[in-house]
C-alpha cells in the first residue's frame, strides 16, 4: 500500500520464468544469519530471536505491500477500502490476544506491559502533523522501512529526514507533555477484558462498516481481489501476499512480540536514538537535553544499540524486506529521482518523525498496539492522523505527486 512498494511486489515473470536476485537473497541471507549469531552473543538470545521476529515482519510487510498510507489514500481518492478492512482485522485479532494477556499482567516469568500513554494535546497535534507527513514521504513508518529494504532511494531519504524529526522530538517532548493531557487510560482496565476488547471491536467494526458503505455508494459493489499468478510455496517465497493473509501473520508476529520483548510492536522510538546517538558522535549535547535524562531513555543512549528492542527489530525489518524483495525479483535501487519528489520526502520525513515522538509512536506504535492494548490514545491518534493524511493528499500535487485527482 506504499507509493513506491506497490508496484515492486508485483509479480515479474521473466519469458514465463520466475526471476529472483540470487546475489540480494544470497548477501542478505548471510547478514541475517550473522545478525542473529551476533546480537545473540553481544546481547541475549531473546533479542536475537526480536531480530528474527522482526525479519518476519519485514518480509511479509514487503510481501504485500502492506502499509498504511497507500490504504487510506486509495479509500479517500478512489473510495476502495480493501486495505483498511485488512488493517481493522489485524487490530481486532491482536487485540483478541492482547487485551487478556495484558490483564494477566505476565506470562512464563515474562511481564507484560501494553502501548499506553497519555490522552491529549501532544498526541492530537502529533498524529495531525504525521499523518500529513506520511503522504508526503510516500510511506508511514513500517512503510518506510520495508520500502528502504526493497531497495527505494527515495524512502532512504524518508528515513533520514524521519530520523530528524524524531531527534527533534526529543527536544521539545517535555514542553509538549506540559499540555493538557488526560493520563493512559485503557479500555481493558477500566472497563475489564470482557467489554474493553466488546468496545474495541465494535469500534473496528464500525471502521471497516464504514468503508464498506463508502465503497458500495460509489461503486456498487465491493472491489474483487485478482486471481494470484502464483501459488502454494511459490507464492509465499516469492509474493505477492493477500492483504488480510499479511495482516492476520502482521497480527500473530506482534502477539510474539508481545509475549518475547514484554511490550508491543513498536517503529520509531529506534529512530530517535539513532539520531541522538549520530548527534552526539558529532558534538550535539543530546545527553543533557531533558528527554535524554529520563532514566529509560538515558540507559539507551549510553548503550549499544543492538540493546533497544526497537532498533534492532527494526534492523530485522528492513532485512527482512530486502531478502523478501530479492526472492520476488524486484530489489531495484532507483538513484534518479525528481527534485520536488525528494524535497516531499524529506518534508514527510521531519513531519513523521517529529509527529511519532509527540504522539508516542506511529502507525504501528500508537494505532496498531496501542488500540490493540485498549488504548485510548490510539484512536485519538487514529482520527488525528487520518485528518492530516487528509492535508496531505491536498498538498501532494505541489510537488507532483498524484492527489485527490489521480493523474
Amino acid at each position: 500500500m506504499s507509493d513506491i512498494s506497490a508496484a515492486a511486489t508485483r509479480p515479474a515473470p521473466v519469458n514465463g520464468r520466475l526471476s529472483v536476485d540470487k546475489g540480494v537473497v544470497l548477501a542478505v541471507s548471510l547478514c541475517i544469519v550473522l545478525g542473529a549469531q551476533i546480537v545473540g552473543q553481544l546481547i541475549s538470545p531473546r533479542q536475537s530471536l526480536l531480530f528474527l521476529i522482526g525479519g518476519l515482519l519485514g518480509a511479509t510487510l514487503y510481501h504485500a505491500s502492506f502499509g498504511f498510507t497507500g490504504g487510506w489514500r486509495r479509500m479517500v481518492v478512489e473510495g476502495r477500502g480493501h486495505a483498511m478492512r485488512a488493517q481493522m482485522l489485524m487490530i481486532g485479532v491482536t487485540a483478541i490476544a492482547f487485551l487478556p494477556l495484558l490483564a494477566s499482567g505476565n506470562v512464563f516469568g515474562q511481564s507484560l506491559v501494553g502501548a499506553t500513554a497519555p490522552v491529549g494535546v501532544s498526541v492530537l497535534i502529533g498524529a495531525a502533523l504525521f499523518g500529513l507527513g506520511m503522504q508526503l514521504g510516500g510511506g508511514c513508518g513500517s512503510g518506510t522501512l520495508f520500502t528502504v529494504g526493497g531497495g527505494s532511494a527515495r524512502m532512504l531519504v524518508t528515513l533520514v529526514f524521519f530520523i530528524i524529526g524524531a531527534v527533534l522530538g526529543t527536544a521539545h517532548l517535555p514542553f509538549w507533555l506540559t499540555l493538557p493531557a488526560m493520563p493512559p487510560t485503557s479500555l481493558g482496565a477500566v472497563l475489564g477484558v470482557p467489554a474493553g476488547l466488546a468496545v474495541t471491536l465494535a469500534g473496528l467494526a464500525a471502521v471497516a462498516g464504514i468503508t464498506v458503505l463508502i465503497e458500495r455508494a460509489r461503486h456498487g459493489t465491493l472491489e474483487a481481489q485478482s486471481r494470484p499468478e502464483r501459488k502454494g510455496l511459490e507464492r509465499l517465497l516469492h509474493g505477492p501476499w493477500p492483504l488480510v493473509g499479511a495482516g492476520l501473520a502482521l497480527a500473530g508476529l506482534n502477539i510474539a512480540t508481545l509475549l518475547v520483548a514484554g511490550h508491543p510492536w513498536s517503529i520509531t522510538y529506534g529512530f530517535g536514538l539513532w539520531g541522538a546517538k549520530i548527534a552526539q558522535a558529532i558534538g550535539i549535547p543530546v545527553a543533557s537535553w531533558e528527554f535524554w535524562t529520563w532514566p529509560a531513555q538515558a540507559q539507551a543512549l549510553n548503550s549499544s544499540v543492538l540493546a533497544d528492542t526497537t532498533s534492532v527489530m527494526d534492523f530485522g525489518i528492513v532485512l527482512g524486506a530486502a531478502l523478501a524483495a530479492g526472492l520476488a525479483g524486484k530489489f531495484a535501487p532507483k538513484a534518479k529521482l525528481p527534485l520536488l519528489s525528494l524535497l516531499a520526502a524529506a518534508i514527510g520525513g521531519v513531519l513523521m518523525g517529529y509527529g511519532a515522538r509527540l504522539s508516542f509512536g506511529c502507525n504501528i506504535g500508537a494505532l496498531f498496539s496501542g488500540i490493540a492494548s485498549g488504548s485510548l490514545h490510539g484512536w485519538l491518534w487514529f482520527a488525528a492522523a487520518f485528518v492530516g493524511s487528509l492535508g496531505g493528499i491536498l498538498a501532494r500535487p505541489l510537488f507532483g505527486l498524484d492527489g485527490f485527482k489521480r493523474s
